[in-house]
C-alpha cells in the first residue's frame, strides 16, 4: 500500500510540475505579447514623432520650394529665345515703341558730343580696400551696390566699414572704403535695377563707347570738398574731361549730372575755375572751352526737406509707413540690431547728406503763415501721354473745390494741432538755450547717439518749440547733432547771398548753394533742368516725442495722423507736394525758371537755361518692369522721353531745337489766391508759349510795396526798376499776377 501511495504521490508531482511549467509558459506567452505590444508602441510612437514637422522643417520646405521654383523659373528664361519676353508683352499690351536709341538711329543722328555721367548720392557702388578682422575676405567686393550680401551676413561689421570718422569724415583709422570706377560703377544699383544702364545701351545704339562716355564716380558720403582731398576726384574729372575733348576733335562735352551729382558738379564747376590750392586752376575760361550743357535730372539744387527727416530721427515716408504696420520693429533690439539707431550713427557721419538741408531759409522755402506751395490740393492728376507738357496761364487745370490749405512753411510741427493752428496760437519755448546733460552712463554700448547727449530737458525743449521752419531747421540740427553739423559748417552753406562780390564767397563752402555762388561765364554754354511731376513728394512732416527707452531716438513721424479728407495733403503724419517722390518742384525747377533765368547775378554772363518736365505715368503691368514714362526720382532714368532729350542735345541738338522752356507750371501752384499777402510768388513762374521770349508770368503776388521790394535783392542786384508791375489786384483777391521781365 505504501507503494501505491509513494507511487501516487508521484504522478501528483508529475501533475503539480506540469501544471506549474504550463502555467510558467503561459506567463511567458502573456509577457512576450506584452512586449511585443510596447515594442509596437514604441515603434508606432517614434513613427508618429517623425512625420509631425517642426517649424524649423516647415521653414526649410518653403525656402526649397522658393528656391526650387526661382531656379526653375531661371532656366526657362535662360531656355527661351531671346524676343520671348518681348512677344508676350506685346501680345498682352500691343506693339512696343521702339527704343530711344532705335528710333534716332533711324533718323540717322550720330555720337558727336562726349558724355559725362554723374551719380547721385547711394547709387554709385563701394568697395573695400582695408578692413578689420570682422571684414576678412572681403578685399575689393562691394560693401555697397551690387548684391548687398555682406548686410545680412555681418551687419555690424557692414555698418562699422560704411561709417566715417565723426570727427574729420574722412576714413576711419584701418578702414578704406573706397568708390568702383569706370561705367560699371553706377549703370546697376543692384542686380536687375538699373539707374544708368538705359541710357547707356540707348546712347550705344549712335555710335557712343566707352572712350566717349566717361562715369565721374566718387564716394558719395564724403563732402564735395573732401572727393579732392582723399581721392583727388575733382581732378580726375577735370583730366579725363579735357581727355575727352582732345581726342574727340575738340567737341565740347555734355555733362548728365542725377540727384545730388547737380550739386556735386555744380562744386566742380567753381571748383574747376578758382585758383589752387583750392581750386583746380583751371582759369574763369574753362567751363566755356570745355562744356557744351549740362543736363541736370531730378537735381535738388535747394535741398529736400526727406534730408531733414533722416537726419533728425533717421526716418522718411517710407520708415513711418513700416512702423505703423509694425509698431516697435524698428526700435527694438530684434536680431541684435536696433536698426534706426545704428543706421542715424552711420548715416551721421556721411557729410554728403548735409549738402541736401533745404537752403535759402524761410524767403524760399516759407515760413509760419506761407509757403510757395499754398493752396496746393492733393488730387490724383490727371495722366497723361509721358511728354513735357505746355503751362496753362489761365490754371484751369486747377481743382475748383479745395480742402483746407497745408502750412507747409512748418517742415516740422509736433503735432497735427500744431501744424494747422494760426500761428498766433502756438505757444512756443525757445530750444537754443536749454540745457543738456546726459540722460545715464553710456547704457546704449554700439548704437549710442548724440540725443543720448542731450538729456531729457535738452530732448523736452525741442517738443516745446513745436513748430520749426526752413529758417530754423539748420539751429535744430546744430542743437542736436553738434559734431555732424560742426563738419558740415566747415562745407556747406544753406543762406541767401547778399553781395556775391564779397571775397568770403571765394570759399568752397558756398559751391554748392546756387543761392550763393556764379555760374561760370559761359555764355555758350546750356543748363538743363529735367525732372519729373505728378507724385507726391514729402514736404512737411508731423512729429511726436518717443520717450519709450533711453536707447531710443526721442522723437519719430506720427504715422497716425492723416487728413479729414481724399484730398488732403497729409497722409501717414506727412505733408506732400507735387514732385518726382523725393525732389519737390520748388527745388528742382527754381533755379533755371527764375534764379538763373536771363542776365542775374546769379548768372551773369546770361547762360541759357531750359526746363523739361516729364509727367509720371506709372508701367501699365508688371510686364513693362519700372516703366518707360515714369517721372519717379531714379525710374525716370528708363523715361524714353528724357533719354531722347539727352541723345538728342548729346548729337549736336540745342534747347531751342528741343522746343525749349517747356513745362507744366508744377513750380508753385496755378491761381491759389493771395494767402499770407503774396509771399508765394517766389516761384510762380509760367513761360510765354514763344520759346525766344524772356518774359515771364508769376501768380500769387499781392500788391504790397513791402513785399515786392523785399524779394527784388534776390535775384538783380540792382533790381530793374520795372521788375514788378504794381498793377495788381489788391490782396485778398481771388486771382493775382505780375509780369517778370529779365
Amino acid at each position: 500500500m505504501s507503494m501505491l501511495r509513494r507511487r501516487k504521490g508521484s504522478d501528483n508531482e508529475k501533475t503539480s510540475n506540469l501544471e506549474v511549467s504550463e502555467g510558467t509558459e503561459i506567463r511567458d506567452d502573456e509577457e512576450e505579447k506584452k512586449g511585443k505590444k510596447e515594442k509596437d508602441r514604441k515603434v508606432t510612437k517614434k513613427v508618429k514623432e517623425k512625420k509631425k514637422w517642426s517649424c524649423l522643417d516647415n521653414c526649410c520646405w518653403f525656402v526649397g520650394c522658393i528656391c526650387s521654383t526661382w531656379w526653375f523659373l531661371l532656366f526657362l528664361y535662360n531656355a527661351m529665345p531671346a524676343s520671348f519676353p518681348q512677344y508676350v508683352t506685346e501680345a498682352i499690351t500691343g506693339p512696343l515703341p521702339d527704343s530711344p536709341g532705335v528710333k534716332l538711329q533711324k533718323e540717322g543722328l550720330k555720337a558727336k558730343h562726349p558724355v559725362v555721367f554723374v551719380p547721385g548720392i547711394v547709387t554709385g557702388g563701394l568697395e573695400l580696400w582695408e578692413g578689420h578682422q570682422c571684414a576678412e575676405g572681403l578685399f575689393r567686393k562691394r560693401l555697397w551696390g551690387g548684391t548687398f550680401g555682406e548686410v545680412y551676413k555681418r551687419p555690424l561689421c557692414w555698418a562699422e566699414h560704411m561709417s566715417l570718422d565723426n570727427e574729420t569724415g574722412l576714413d576711419p583709422s584701418g578702414k578704406r572704403v573706397r568708390p568702383v570706377t569706370g561705367l560699371v560703377a553706377a549703370d546697376y544699383f543692384a542686380p536687375g535695377y538699373f539707374v544708368w544702364a538705359v541710357l547707356i545701351a540707348n546712347l550705344a545704339r549712335i555710335g557712343y563707347e566707352e572712350k566717349t562716355m566717361y562715369m565721374a564716380a566718387y564716394d558719395w558720403r564724403l563732402s564735395f570738398q573732401n572727393t579732392e582731398v582723399r581721392d583727388q576726384t575733382l581732378s580726375r574729372i577735370k583730366s579725363n574731361i579735357e581727355l575727352m575733348v582732345n581726342t574727340n576733335g575738340g567737341k565740347k562735352v555734355v555733362v548728365v549730372p542725377h540727384s545730388m551729382g547737380v550739386l556735386y558738379f555744380l562744386h566742380f564747376m567753381k571748383w574747376v575755375e578758382s585758383p589752387a590750392p583750392m581750386g583746380g586752376g583751371g582759369g574763369s575760361d574753362w567751363c566755356a572751352k570745355h562744356i557744351k550743357a549740362v543736363m541736370n535730372i531730378g537735381g535738388p539744387f535747394l535741398g529736400v526737406p526727406k534730408a531733414v527727416s533722416a537726419l533728425f530721427s533717421a526716418e522718411a515716408k517710407d520708415v513711418a509707413v513700416a512702423r505703423g504696420i509694425a509698431p516697435g520693429i524698428l526700435d527694438k533690439d530684434v536680431f541684435g540690431l536696433q536698426t534706426l539707431q545704428h543706421v542715424m550713427r552711420m548715416s551721421r557721419t556721411w557729410d554728403s547728406t548735409m549738402s541736401m538741408i533745404p537752403r535759402g531759409g524761410d524767403t524760399i522755402w516759407g515760413g509760419l503763415d506761407w509757403s510757395p506751395e499754398e493752396g496746393h490740393v492733393c488730387s490724383p492728376r490727371k495722366q497723361r501721354n509721358n511728354d513735357t507738357t505746355v503751362a496753362d496761364n489761365n490754371g484751369t487745370d486747377n481743382v475748383v473745390s479745395r480742402t483746407k490749405s497745408a502750412n507747409y512753411g512748418r517742415i516740422i510741427s509736433f503735432g497735427k494741432d500744431v501744424a494747422e493752428m494760426d500761428s498766433s496760437k502756438i505757444e512756443r519755448m525757445d530750444f537754443r538755450g536749454a540745457v543738456k546733460g546726459s540722460i545715464l552712463a553710456n547704457s546704449c554700448h554700439d548704437v549710442w547717439t548724440e540725443y543720448h547727449e542731450m538729456g531729457w530737458g535738452a530732448n523736452k525743449a525741442v517738443v516745446d518749440y513745436k513748430a520749426y521752419t526752413v529758417g530754423s531747421i539748420v539751429d535744430l540740427l546744430h542743437f542736436v547733432a553738434p559734431k555732424m553739423m560742426k563738419r558740415g559748417g566747415a562745407h556747406f552753406s544753406y543762406g541767401i547771398a547778399e553781395d556775391l562780390d564779397d571775397p568770403k564767397y571765394e570759399h568752397y563752402k558756398y559751391w554748392s548753394n546756387p543761392l550763393e555762388t556764379k555760374l561760370p561765364n559761359a555764355l555758350d554754354m546750356e543748363i538743363y533742368s529735367m525732372y519729373g511731376v505728378g507724385i507726391p513728394t514729402e514736404r512737411a512732416y508731423v512729429y511726436k516725442s518717443n520717450p519709450a527707452a533711453e536707447c531710443y531716438i526721442p522723437f519719430q513721424i506720427d504715422s497716425s495722423e492723416n487728413g479729414e479728407n481724399e484730398g488732403s495733403c497729409l497722409k501717414g503724419g506727412v505733408f506732400s507736394v507735387d514732385g518726382d517722390e523725393t525732389v519737390p518742384v520748388l527745388s528742382a525747377g527754381f533755379m533755371c525758371a527764375k534764379g538763373w533765368r536771363g542776365n542775374t547775378r546769379f548768372n551773369p554772363s546770361g547762360i541759357r537755361t531750359y526746363i523739361r518736365e516729364y509727367d509720371h505715368a506709372p508701367p501699365a503691368n508688371l510686364l513693362e518692369g519700372r516703366g518707360t514714362q515714369s517721372g519717379a526720382h531714379v525710374d525716370i532714368m528708363g523715361n524714353f522721353a528724357l533719354i531722347e532729350d539727352v541723345m538728342r542735345i548729346a548729337a549736336g541738338a540745342t534747347g531751342e531745337d528741343l522746343g525749349a522752356i517747356v513745362f507744366a507750371g508744377s513750380i508753385g501752384i496755378s491761381n491759389p489766391g493771395c494767402g499770407s499777402c503774396g509771399r508765394c510768388m517766389t516761384t510762380e513762374l509760367y513761360p510765354c508759349l514763344e520759346a525766344d521770349k524772356r518774359s515771364r508770368t508769376t501768380t500769387s503776388l499781392c500788391n504790397t510795396e513791402e513785399n515786392l521790394a523785399s524779394f527784388q535783392w534776390i535775384f538783380e542786384d540792382p533790381p530793374p526798376p520795372k521788375l514788378f508791375d504794381t498793377s495788381l489786384q489788391p490782396c485778398g483777391s481771388s486771382t493775382c499776377s505780375f509780369n517778370w521781365k529779365v
